[in-house]
């Protein structure tokens, strides 16, 4: 059972009870917009967004079970109708549930680098990985992502820049609008260095795979198809 939570009517629901890809439209009927939290944490970014956009959807999605909760009972208290939160790991998600160009922003901030090399298959960011999650948003939609792993956000970058279906500009000093993470507050309060970038989809790019991992893709694509 993957969890699927929003706060109307107090609801929780599995996705045997949804249908593939979700339709986000049934869970949130007023949303005129669609921006996505990948990695929501405590929610403090997610719910703070939800807040000043009431006419947009927020989903978010987190694999570790006491953040998700955590921020399915701040979204209940503070009463907010947009969120649609699912419990569960990102590539799985991406692959399977979650639905096509839709989102006008994706939001990953702090991901785990997995910096061991035998655990960097783990990544979400990788050139067999990215056409995911860039699929998730519109024509002319964004993703914003920041990490202090500098040298994991320097592989990020050079694979976003070497996309292409996109325009990547490395942003300089915080966000506009403040820390979007507790992690990041802490550690601009550190003095830590933070690489942050703003990724745009080009319109009519359609849906390319990445060039670099291409190969690999097709591949298991194949290979699937043989074994089915």
């Amino acid at each position: 059972m993957i969890p699927v939570a929003t706060s109307a009517g107090e609801a929780e629901y599995s996705l045997r009870e949804l249908s593939v890809p979700l339709d986000l439209q049934r869970l949130v009927p007023a949303a005129t917009d669609w921006e996505v939290e990948l990695g929501f944490g405590k929610g403090r970014y997610l719910l703070r967004r939800a807040e000043s956009r009431l006419d947009c959807g927020f989903l978010g999605v987190e694999m570790a079970g006491s953040y998700y909760h955590l921020a399915q009972r701040r979204m209940r208290r503070r009463r907010l109708s947009n969120i649609v939160l699912v419990h569960g790991e990102a590539l799985y998600l991406l692959s399977v549930v979650l639905p096509r160009r839709f989102a006008s922003a994706v939001h990953v901030y702090f991901p785990d680098p997995w910096p061991k090399v035998r655990h960097q298959k783990r990544r979400l960011f990788d050139t067999e990985t990215i056409d995911l999650v860039l699929d998730l948003l519109a024509e002319g939609g964004r993703l914003c992502f920041a990490t202090d792993f500098l040298e994991y956000g320097e592989v990020v970058k050079g694979i976003l820049e070497s996309y292409p279906a996109v325009e990547v500009v490395e942003v300089t000093g915080p966000w506009a609008d403040g820390a979007r993470t507790n992690y990041e507050a802490k550690y601009e309060r550190e003095g830590r260095p933070i690489l942050r970038l703003e990724v745009q989809r080009v319109s009519g790019s359609g849906v390319p795979l990445h060039p670099l991992g291409e190969a690999c893709v097709l591949a298991a694509v194949g290979f699937r198809q043989e074994v089915f």
